[in-house]
């Protein structure tokens, strides 16, 4: 009996939730609950004090690659963290060890973002740089070409490592919103071409630079993950800076055109210790 010969077998890829390259991240947000604040005895709250002090000790075994703690203004939460780690359960047990402490009554989550850091399609290879130069007149056989292709190719694999694998900047200030490229008949990002995308992304990325320094972004991508498509993160140096760089770029066309944003929390980062002092929960 002949039959067609069997195609050849491909190695699949081995099931996993931890990412290959990159990690999952989480910012959810607290609100303490007074009432059952008032209904633990002195030694509940000690105990309960001594737990989420331990739980979010970024020096012990087993917790998230990188962790930060932050007070939060307005009534929305009193507190909020942000977690990223390369397996989310690490992330997520977090969670449940705060929730079964002996707080876990009186710290109630109000707001969750689950995302993954990502290196965006927008961000310009080797080749597509040194094209963009030759489109803005640069000649590719001057010195000044040559030592401007040189320089982008050193400086973008630590830029990539720090969309994917971010450092926490030591700034006082945490700011988190989510965001969307809108549909819109009139306006739908998603039925532009890519080299329009690319350019109006382009100039969104100039506006940001003039606030290096001053703030620090990190943008995680939610497509699948949460309500929102993206996530973006900004520490900053000063609170007047987080309202400079979102007033400054919503006049880029990329935002002014096409984005929604969604809530904006603003917070400052404290140790666990501190954040609890901060919000009045003391033995």
């Amino acid at each position: 009996m002949s039959g067609r010969p069997p195609m050849p077998s491909t190695p699949e890829e081995e099931p996993s939730i931890k990412l290959h390259e990159g990690w999952h991240c989480l910012h959810i947000y607290y609100q303490v609950n007074q009432l059952q604040l008032n209904s633990l005895s002195k030694k509940q709250r000690r105990r309960g004090i001594e737990q989420f002090v331990q739980i979010l000790n970024p020096e012990r075994a087993g917790v998230p690659e990188r962790m930060q703690v932050f007070a939060t203004s307005g009534h929305r939460a009193d507190l909020g963290l942000m977690l990223m780690d390369p397996d989310p359960l690490v992330i997520d047990t977090i969670c449940q060890e705060l929730r079964t402490s002996e707080l876990g009554t009186v710290l109630q989550p109000t707001y969750s973002f689950v995302s993954l850091t990502e290196i965006s399609e927008y961000v310009p290879t080797l080749e597509q740089f040194s094209e963009k130069l030759i489109r803005e007149g640069a000649n590719p056989e001057d010195d000044m070409f040559k030592a401007r292709v040189r320089g982008y190719e050193q400086r973008l694999p630590a830029m990539n490592k720090q969309r994917i694998y971010p450092e926490i900047p030591p700034y006082p200030v945490h700011c988190f919103y989510p965001m969307n490229k809108i549909r819109d008949p009139h306006a739908n990002w998603f039925d532009l071409p890519f080299s329009a995308r690319s350019e109006l992304m382009a100039e969104h990325a100039t506006s940001g630079i003039k606030f290096a320094g001053k703030v620090s972004q990190l943008i995680t991508a939610s497509t699948g993950f949460d309500d929102w498509e993206w996530g973006v993160t900004l520490w900053a140096r000063n609170p007047i800076h987080v309202k400079d760089i979102v007033y400054t770029m919503r006049f880029d066309k990329a935002s002014a055109r096409y984005a929604e944003f969604g809530p904006f929390y603003i917070g400052y980062v404290m140790s666990a210790a501190e954040v609890l002092k901060h919000v009045r929960i003391d033995a």
